[in-house]
């Protein structure tokens, strides 16, 4: 490969610079507007927009090798190295031969960030030109040659195993108690590659389809234990906060999802912080809404608990409630700290001062006297007949084991599978009876690899081929896809049928599963791990400044945001309008926290014209997980517009740059704004080349502070939020970061779509399916970017319904399509 001489890229650099002014055209053309193009016209500091348009102007592809070398091996070349990427040999006509390199290309232009600002560019029909042809050569190698690629069978995460859970025996639990933490990859965690494998592992699977089977079949010899739960420090017990499924009238406490293993005598068990004097908080405990009985609160020693006389409780999983009785209604102020977070004023962290009691701990103690177990909705879901004689014990077992299995496999069985199941029924029948055989099978099938591993069978076929996966194998893909759960009764019929990859039907089910109140998930785990949500919780803002902040602040913005994607599905809108709608979700806590008026009460309702807040860009959850404690971060809340909208994150920063905070706070007569301090951060060359994209977004958003709450000065100094994008369009405010956003919608699309398939399939998306992508988005743009039309989309697409044999497929390098 030749070498470029440095004095040369210097040279060549130099001449550019002087030559040839920001975006002066190199190939004329009367108009070749696309959408998602916009450029400085050469002759004025305004920003053209591009139209919609699909004339684009034909280059041949020496004209084009040119605008490379011209305008791209500048920085791309093999001494500078720019962004680990070198042009300096590239040409149109093998292409192919770079494949990986290609799409990283058509990324960056098609979000019009190459070239950067400050570089001379090409007119727009002539990026537009070098794109599109890019694009064309790199799509019609993927026709010829398809690459669903290769997904490594995930096991089941936390989250799919407790929806299995739910779905096989009617029990709501936490895979958490159980399982370890799930390793992420690309912010989700169901990547096959990514999750591992250990003894440590499989002895948590085991013991947790040992504790799952006693919970659903019942144990009338379940010892006598201790189960406490515990509330965060940022949780807030104000009078005016009540609990959801706490009885009405009530304020605080806890509200928790408990199992009781058999009929029996269980008392309770409290502990509290905060409000050592006071007197007349008594305690209301309610069973599935019942009142139980009531504790009085004289006072609180620390260290010393209140505790309920025994009671009987049924077998099953109940719905307890351990809330203050709120002695008066209407406003209240906490004499000490009036503050929306009850526990503000400790310091960051610090346990803060109330007069009022806080319910700490609720400790759930028994069974003892043990009467029975009780019908349960897990219990009528298992035993599906019930035996009269011992006759009739084995086909029944038979009945039961087989249709749990089948349900949990999510296939039919294969032969010798369900007499392997009665094996363990038939061991423990002779000994502990007809119940506990059906649970030690129920634990087998809980523990089994088929159940926990979300197997797929390897067709027979040449290595490198591809081939469709089985009917029954993409309605399991399709159940965990779109609803966290199993298939249910209709897609495993059509599935039996042999009739789900069928396009007209494959799409008809897609679009049935939609409407259904279990897409809800597409929100709460989808959009909730691409969005980032979870990071909102390692962000505490520091009660000295921001004592309104509590966790149940945290937990509404994140249920605005969920519910919000979650309206798109459901009504299917425009994705667009993830970005620019003028509704969303609220309850009166946070319409009190944005400043809107007219909302009352902890239920969420639909809120229109929400002006300077429209899309997810104006959600307080998007807000603080991009802010830090004590301060806004224009850099962090502009690399997540990069990074999470725009799939073009920005590189680390250069080795042995300080933080932000070292820089100074003051110049002596006055506090710097955070815009001053950054200024002065990145004054080196180095550090400009990235923050001249990011800081534009970030800082349009720093009207909005640490918590969302919208301000006009910082420090008793008036905000400065003006700025360029990175394609000269000003900016100061989220409503024109939103429209500039808008204006190029593509790489909003496809970002989108890329992460709705890794969610989808289950694996990182790769160069290789840069063409699906394409076709995806494409197709939907004719629907107007309906949700529904990525959606069926992706589950029409070759990597979601095929697999490649042998795993052949490369997933590194730069790699030459075949």
């Amino acid at each position: 490969m030749t070498k470029i001489p440095a004095i040369s890229v210097i040279f060549g650099l130099v001449l550019l610079l002087i030559g040839q002014p920001a975006g002066a055209p190199i190939a004329q053309s009367e108009s070749a507007p696309v959408l998602g193009l916009t450029y400085l016209h050469p002759e004025s500091d305004t920003p053209v927009e591009i139209a919609h348009d699909n004339s684009v102007l034909e280059l041949e592809s020496e004209e084009l090798d040119t605008v490379v070398r011209t305008y791209c091996q500048v920085c791309h070349n093999d001494v500078m190295l720019t962004g680990n990427m070198s042009l300096s040999e590239f040409q149109i006509d093998s292409a192919l031969d770079r494949a990986e390199t290609v799409e990283k290309m058509i990324v960056k232009l098609r979000a019009g960030m190459m070239p950067p600002p400050g570089m001379p560019r090409p007119s727009p029909d002539t990026l537009l030109a070098l794109v599109t042809t890019l694009e064309g050569k790199m799509d019609e190698a993927y026709a010829d040659n398809p690459n669903p690629g290769v997904r490594t069978f995930p096991r089941l995460n936390r989250a799919e195993y407790s929806g299995m859970v739910r779905d096989l025996v009617g029990l709501e639990v936490d895979a958490g108690d159980w399982l370890p933490l799930d390793t992420k990859s690309n912010n989700f965690d169901n990547f096959g590659d990514a999750q591992s494998l250990s003894p440590t592992l499989l002895e948590a699977y085991l013991n947790a389809a040992g504790e799952i089977s006693r919970m659903a079949v019942g144990n009338d010899e379940a010892p006598r234990i201790n189960t406490t739960y515990t509330n965060a420090n940022y949780i807030s017990q104000h009078p005016w906060d009540h609990v959801p499924g706490a009885p009405y009238g009530t304020r605080g406490g806890m509200v928790i999802n408990h199992h009781f293993a058999a009929d029996a005598q269980y008392h309770f068990e409290m502990t509290f912080s905060m409000g050592n004097n006071s007197r007349g908080h008594d305690l209301d405990i309610s069973i599935d809404g019942e009142h139980a009985q009531t504790l009085q609160y004289e006072r609180y020693d620390r260290g010393v608990s209140l505790q309920t006389e025994p009671f009987f409780v049924p077998a099953g999983q109940h719905q307890v409630s351990a809330a203050f009785i709120r002695r008066a209604e209407g406003p209240y102020e906490d004499l000490i700290r009036p503050h929306d977070w009850s526990q503000a004023g400790g310091g960051s962290g610090g346990a803060g001062i109330t007069t009022l009691p806080h319910l700490k701990d609720l400790v759930v103690v028994g069974p003892y006297n043990i009467t029975g177990i009780s019908e349960t909705p897990s219990r009528e879901m298992i035993f599906t007949c019930r035996p009269t004689s011992l006759d009739e014990e084995v086909p029944c077992a038979q009945e039961i084991l087989g249709a749990l299995a089948t349900k949990a496999y999510r296939r039919p069985l294969i032969p010798g599978e369900l007499e392997n199941l009665m094996e363990f029924f038939k061991d423990s029948r002779q000994e502990d009876g007809f119940e506990i055989g059906i649970r030690t099978g129920l634990e087998a099938i809980l523990s089994s690899p088929h159940t926990i591993f979300r197997l797929e069978r390897e067709m027979d076929v040449a290595a490198g081929e591809n081939y469709e996966i089985s009917d029954m194998e993409l309605a399991t893909r399709l159940g965990v896809f779109l609803w966290n759960a199993l298939p249910d009764e209709e897609l495993l019929d059509v599935a039996k049928q042999g009739r789900l990859r069928d396009d007209a039907e494959l799409e008809r089910q897609t679009r049935r599963m939609l409407k259904d109140p279990r897409a809800e998930a597409m929100g709460s785990r989808f959009a909730h791990q691409w969005l980032r949500l979870q990071d909102l919780y390692k962000n505490h803002p520091d009660p000295n400044f921001f004592p309104n902040f509590d966790e149940n602040l945290a937990d509404a913005m994140v249920t605005e945001t969920e519910m919000l994607f979650n309206s798109l599905v459901r009504e299917d809108r425009s994705l667009l309008d993830l970005y620019n709608a003028d509704y969303t979700f609220l309850n009166e806590r946070l319409a009190r926290h944005y400043g809107y008026q007219g909302v009352s009460g902890e239920h969420f309702r639909r809120v229109e014209s929400i002006d300077a807040r429209k899309g997810i860009l104006g959600h307080g959850s998007v807000l603080v997980l991009t802010a830090l404690a004590d301060r806004t971060s224009p850099v962090l809340r502009g690399k997540w517009v990069m990074e999470v909208l725009l799939g073009t994150p920005p590189p680390p920063p250069p080795d042995n740059v300080p933080d932000l905070e070292v820089t100074a706070g003051s110049d002596g007569s006055r506090f710097l704004t955070t815009r001053e301090r950054m200024e002065l951060h990145r004054a080196s060359p180095a550090c400009q080349s990235c923050h001249k994209f990011m800081d534009p977004m970030g800082l349009a958003l720093d009207n909005f502070d640490v918590t969302g709450q919208w301000r006009i000065r910082e420090r008793g100094q008036p905000l400065d939020t003006r700025g360029e994008l990175y394609d000269g369009t000003p900016i100061s405010n989220p409503d024109e970061l939103v429209t500039a956003l808008l204006e190029r919608p593509i790489p909003l699309v496809r970002t989108f779509t890329l992460n709705l398939m890794a969610y989808a399939m289950g694996r990182r998306v790769e160069w290789y399916d840069q063409p699906v992508l394409r076709d995806i988005t494409r197709a939907a743009e004719a629907d107007g970017y309906s949700i529904s039309s990525l959606i069926v989309g992706v589950v029409k697409s070759d990597p979601f319904r095929m697999k490649k044999a042998a795993a052949l497929a490369e997933d590194a390098g730069e790699n030459e399509i075949n």
